[in-house]
């Protein structure tokens, strides 16, 4: 699967935005206040959002679990629908650019858009090549069990199961070597 440059930016994108969700009611949220979506949006260079309020914050809340809904729908027509109702609550307008020496790429958003509206448009397009190419079940969770981390399975055998295999596939796998040598010390 051919994956564009700025196709990878907003799925990297909303994978960072989905996993700012706590993930139980004692975690805290991963974008707190607008400082926190000032810094987010600086982080992932997203380009034309203006000056950042409490209502963009509440915004992009609601539009990330709409977002995680994506990564937990169950197969590609669940996973469309979603994309499908966030893209057109979006008002999305497709446009060509080539701002700050990026060569021509295509927005999503319109001119003028909230933040909100801006990373609906841009990262639900960019799963909705996902679904569009058969490649849905790439959007995962980490399958650690203390772990549920989104990511983009973009391995080219399908096979990635963890967030990141330095920390949560490894911690697993040494887990499962000392219960080994354990069972067999018996």
């Amino acid at each position: 699967m051919l994956i564009t440059h700025d196709t990878r930016c907003a799925l990297d994108t909303v994978v960072d935005l989905v996993n700012t969700v706590p993930e139980d009611e004692s975690a805290p949220d991963g974008l707190p206040d607008v400082a926190a979506l000032q810094e987010f949006v600086g982080t992932h260079e997203i380009s034309d959002v203006g000056v950042l309020s409490e209502l963009d914050l509440s915004a992009v809340r609601k539009i990330r679990g709409r977002f995680a809904a994506v990564f937990a729908a169950p197969e590609a027509r669940a996973a469309a629908g979603l994309i499908n109702d966030l893209v057109a609550a979006a008002g999305t307008t497709p446009r060509l650019t080539d701002h700050d020496g990026y060569d021509w790429h295509i927005h999503y958003f319109a001119p003028g858009a909230s933040v909100a509206d801006h990373l609906a448009a841009d990262c639900g397009m960019a799963l909705a090549f996902f679904v569009v190419a058969g490649e849905q079940e790439r959007l995962r969770r980490c399958e650690a069990p203390d772990c549920r981390r989104a990511f983009v399975d973009l391995s080219r055998n399908r096979s990635r199961r963890y967030c990141d295999s330095r920390t949560c596939g490894n911690r697993l796998h040494v887990a499962a070597y000392r219960a080994r040598r354990k069972e067999a010390a018996g």
